[in-house]
């Protein structure tokens, strides 16, 4: 069945909910300004995945929180799927600006480059995922094409401009940062779902899982994974965020090494 939508085609291809996230449109229908709003399905959709997950969102859960009627948001949002694409712009927000340039030193010299800004990027995108572990639950449908999406598009795409690399080569880089982003806060969620169901501490599963290794395996079947279990990898790595910072690095040494045989006559 096809629900209720306002006007005719904007030009933009968009559905009616997120032109009006653009700014494009006001409001749907015509009469009295209802005190339905898109803003306050959104938020009361966001508010009910912060607090309960993502599974507890729907048409007729946010409706009832709203003390509306569920085909009443269907003037505003015309599916779930929808939705999810507006809570997840919510989600993310803005990104931050960036971090002001340093005073230029007496003798001259550069700006901050292309990595620094791009590592700045990558770190904003995952304390945002971090904070707000709902949104890695809504399954990406699409390329991005709401508003602060694109900010954040603008942002990664902005901080490689005085590279030499291709812009089809900017794209797969903040694709592949932000695929590292996105996978290491669906872990972090995963992992601290498991221990929150099974009630001990994150040092208890750990210590458990330690071992279980060492029972399991020994340096005649499993030599690898012996030496691994010698080592420190699982007593405590230099900083909290090794794993995170040793992918991003090894993504931007890529690019690095892409970007100085570009530069090279």
């Amino acid at each position: 069945m096809a629900h209720e939508t306002d006007g005719d085609d904007d030009g933009t291809g968009l559905p009616a909910s997120l032109a009006m996230a653009w700014g494009l449109r006001e409001r749907p229908g015509k009469g009295p300004r209802p005190s339905l709003t898109l803003q306050r399905i959104v938020d009361a959709a966001v508010s009910l995945a912060a607090t309960e997950g993502m599974d507890a969102v729907s048409m007729g859960r946010v409706a009832k929180e709203l003390g509306a009627s569920t085909m009443s948001l269907y003037r505003y949002v015309t599916a779930k799927e929808e939705l999810y694409i507006l809570m997840a712009d919510a989600g993310v927000g803005t990104p931050p600006e960036p971090e002001p340039e340093p005073e230029p030193e007496p003798s001259g010299g550069e700006g901050r480059d292309w990595r620094e800004l791009l590592s700045e990027w990558a770190y904003a995108q995952r304390a945002v995922l971090m904070a707000n572990s709902w949104i890695v639950r809504i399954p990406l449908t699409g390329a991005p094409v709401s508003p602060n999406q694109l900010a954040w598009m603008e942002r990664g795409l902005a901080a490689m401009a005085g590279t030499a690399l291709r812009e089809s080569e900017k794209l797969s880089a903040i694709i592949l940062i932000g695929g590292l982003v996105r996978n290491e806060a669906t872990m972090v969620a995963d992992m601290i779902a498991a221990i929150v169901k099974s009630g001990v501490s994150p040092d208890q599963v750990l210590g458990r899982y330690v071992r279980t290794l060492r029972l399991m395996t020994g340096p005649d079947t499993h030599p690898a994974v012996t030496r691994l279990l010698e080592s420190d990898a699982f007593t405590g790595a230099d900083e909290p965020d090794f794993q995170f910072r040793f992918g991003l690095d090894r993504i931007l040494d890529g690019l690095a090494a892409l970007i100085s045989e570009r530069s090279t006559p």
